[in-house]
């Protein structure tokens, strides 16, 4: 059986101690180990504090680019193993794994476009200079600097590849050394992943550490970043660490999000907006078994549709074929751990008791012989939607939506939206442009990104649940309160924002 190594200070290494297994969620076999330790963190802190740094530093931001191309190269040479491992340690359908792996390379390109671009400047503009004395000759101007740190990236299990792309692209072009930490239960693509970069990064830009973090963030000092994704209670932990707090240590946080999906007033089911939503929800439904952060947890009908749109949703779901994903015609795999089963099913009975059933009951489903980590799509539904403490106070991360019905105001949908307590992506569908203005502008505060579901733009929409590269991925609140990716913007979360002052010719000079 494989044992997974680390890449850490240069070299790979198992480390030592105890070892846990890594499984196929839908058979249970055992497919590769990892040792719970043994690891020197500090030397690979070191490693990347003396060698990553300059390395990257030498390069400009084409140079930089340039790698992170050659990266997405690589993925594309090795998709086809990338994809058998992301089916058989994540329990993803074909269609899931390429979902994941191809969403890394993309996120690689992207910041690869990005460096070539700004090509050889150092500074990037913030604004334009900025009169601060009695003439014009005394100005002002900020701009994006690069910091002389380490970016510690913490990732979830639902996404190996993409995740571990999306962080390291900005990081690298704006010339920081990471270290990554995939979640251990999934960490086969992520670690073939490295195996495939290491090889075309410069020393000390890539170091992975799979298995426990230990001790890793006491090296953290100023000046370093911690990008993390996964549960609030571990950001809770991590904001409060010691060395986070003492070095005021830039912490970047996705957390739960209880994403909503909006049906508009003006909309009939069998018009094309409303066949992209019902198909937007479906979809975030079972794609990846519905353990996406950006998936559709709450949806809000207007009460005269609510029983068509359950008809619907039963409709579709009833095609569904959930099984091993390595069979043929499977359409929905198991979740990716024992552990990740026992929160769903406790969540889905959390619901239970608030909530009527619609679809799937409690998701009890037999398959494969009664081996794996499966659990069928399930819809529940309330009838007083922004009063139910099941529906808007836990994150079910699995293939389960709430329905709840509403009077039609783009006022309850701000509200209901505003309930969640802050979500990285909520959806409204309507062709009514007063009513989209209306929800904006109460949604707006309380989402990382509103997608506006319309005629218009529904055959050329990847969906809700898909994150773009080029806009911000991140949320208030319950999700975290991070940014990520938003292009350029994602750059500077890697950044430091100076405020120049000074002879305003200078400041034109600084900028190229």
């Amino acid at each position: 059986m494989q044992l997974l190594a680390s890449y850490l200070s240069g070299a790979w290494a198992p480390g030592s101690g105890s070892r846990v297994a890594l499984v196929n969620p839908a058979t249970e076999a055992p497919i590769a180990e990892v040792n719970n330790g043994g690891h020197d963190f500090a030397a690979a802190f070191a490693y990347a504090r003396e060698t990553g740094i300059p390395a990257l530093g030498a390069l400009s931001y084409a140079e930089r680019g340039a790698l992170l191309a050659a990266c997405a190269k690589a993925i594309h040479g090795a998709r086809e193993e990338l994809i058998a491992l992301a089916v058989a340690n994540g329990g993803n359908t074909r269609g899931d794994a390429k979902f994941d792996i191809d969403g890394g390379s993309v996120n690689l390109s992207h910041y690869a476009e990005l460096g070539a671009k700004l090509g050889t400047v150092t500074l990037l503009p913030d604004g334009d200079v900025i009169q601060v004395g009695r003439t014009a000759r005394m100005g002002g101007q900020h701009v994006w600097a690069r910091r002389r740190g380490v970016a510690v990236h913490i990732n979830a299990f639902n996404f190996p590849g993409w995740g571990l792309c999306e962080k390291l692209a900005p990081a690298l072009l704006a010339g920081m050394p990471v270290i990554t930490k995939p979640a251990t239960a999934t960490a086969l693509v992520a670690h073939r992943m490295v195996e495939l970069f290491a090889k075309l990064l410069p020393p000390g830009a890539l170091q992975l550490l799979v298995g426990p973090a230990g001790t890793l963030l006491d090296n953290v000092r100023p000046g370093d970043i911690i990008a993390f994704t996964g549960g609030s209670a571990t950001a809770r932990t991590l904001r409060s660490h010691p060395k986070i707090a003492e070095h005021s240590v830039r912490l970047n946080v996705e957390a739960d999000s209880l994403n909503a999906s909006v049906l508009g007033p003006d909309v009939e089911l069998s018009s094309e907006t409303g066949g992209l939503f019902l198909a937007d929800a479906v979809r975030d439904m079972t794609q990846k078994t519905g353990q996406k952060c950006t998936a559709i947890r709450r949806v809000l009908v207007p009460a005269a549709r609510l029983d068509e749109v359950a008809d619907a949703f039963k409709e579709r779901l009833g095609g569904i074929v959930v099984g091993d994903p390595a069979n043929e015609g499977v359409r929905m795999g198991p979740v990716a751990t024992a552990q990740q089963l026992k929160d769903v099913r406790e969540g889905i009975a959390r619901l239970a008791g608030e909530t009527a059933s619609v679809y799937g009951g409690t998701g009890e489903i037999d398959v494969n012989g009664g081996k794996g980590y499966f659990v069928g799509p399930v819809v529940r539904s309330t009838a007083d939607p922004i009063n139910c403490k099941a529906l808007n106070d836990h994150e079910v991360f699995g293939p389960v939506l709430t329905l709840g019905s509403y009077d039609g105001t783009s006022d309850y949908a701000a509200r209901f939206i505003a309930r969640g307590e802050g979500c990285l992506v909520s959806s409204a569908y309507s062709d009514d442009r007063e009513w989209v203005a209306g929800f904006v502008g109460g949604a707006g505060a309380w989402a990382g990104r509103l997608y506006l579901g319309s005629a218009k733009m529904a055959s050329m929409s990847p969906g809700p649940g898909t994150v773009l590269p080029a806009l911000i991925h991140g949320g208030p609140g319950r999700a975290g309160g991070g940014e990520e990716l938003g292009g350029e913007r994602g750059l500077q979360g890697y950044l430091q924002r100076v405020a120049l002052e000074g002879d305003a010719s200078v400041l034109k000079a600084l900028l190229g």
